[in-house]
């Protein structure tokens, strides 16, 4: 009888463990990386960032409130490493001219009016603020309210082939980041 209670238990602690370690190890990340892309001609656009969940969470909002996204603090536009954009060709960032090449983008959010910036700091977590005197682009964008309501982070391409838009969407807001190719 104490076998059997002994191999029961030993059985259901395997169990247990072992559902643990797949989920941990092979589970669905909290944050997912994704990957997303635009081309226009010869202009390639790819996008690598994570996309975190609201979970019931206040995304946007002062820092007293518990917001997961404070106003007037730098976020990685994501979750877990920062957040990268390259540009095959040159590019017309809202008005400033930024090379070919691959950046952290980055945003500061406010209320109304969200600061999106492209830096030129690479290999950092996305937790670390960037060195802002490596800036290369830093724009003032105002804040749309979304028509969805969306419980993941996303970044998608919007707009036509000449006058793309980078969306930044999530929960019931929306920041959309004008760009074009160099003429």
């Amino acid at each position: 009888m104490k076998r059997v209670i002994i191999s029961t238990i030993s059985i259901v602690v395997l169990a247990v463990g072992g559902y643990f370690a797949y989920t941990t190890f092979f589970g669905k990340p909290l944050s997912p990386k994704e990957e997303v892309d635009f081309q226009y001609k010869d202009l390639n656009v790819h996008l690598v960032y994570s996309r975190p969940y609201r979970k019931n969470r206040l995304i946007f909002g002062k820092e007293e409130h518990t917001a997961l996204v404070p106003f007037g603090k730098y976020w990685r536009l994501g979750a877990n490493e920062a957040t990268e954009i390259t540009f095959s060709k040159p590019i017309v960032f809202v008005g400033t001219l930024v090379p070919a090449g691959t950046y952290r983008m980055y945003a500061v959010p406010g209320e109304y009016v969200w600061e999106v910036s492209l830096n030129s700091e690479l290999g950092q977590m996305g937790s670390t603020e960037p060195n802002y005197a490596l800036d290369v682009a830093k724009v003032q964008l105002p804040v749309q309210t979304y028509k969805g309501d969306a419980e993941q982070f996303t970044i998608q391409f919007g707009g036509n082939d000449v006058n793309a838009k980078i969306q930044l969407i999530w929960d019931i807001t929306m920041v959309e980041i004008p760009f074009a190719p160099r003429r």
